[in-house]
């Protein structure tokens, strides 16, 4: 499939890339390597890249309301 995609200019390792190093950004590392399944030495590693403040994800869980 990824041969198939490159024919057609689709980079999917560039596109994975991306949306790891979004996700960095957003939720803690430890969150982020439980729910991937990778280590937490590489999803400290991409946050770090990534310049995460997971400070906002904490914030914004704290502020969920619980249904009724």
């Amino acid at each position: 499939m990824t041969q198939r995609l490159n024919q057609l200019g689709i980079r999917p390792n560039q596109a994975r890339s991306t949306a790891l190093f979004q996700l960095a950004t957003e939720i803690p590392a430890a969150i982020l390597a439980r729910t991937l399944g990778i280590h937490i030495d590489v999803a400290v590693a991409w946050q770090r890249l990534s310049a995460g403040d997971w400070a906002n994800y904490a914030a914004e869980v704290s502020r969920r309301t619980k249904g009724p």
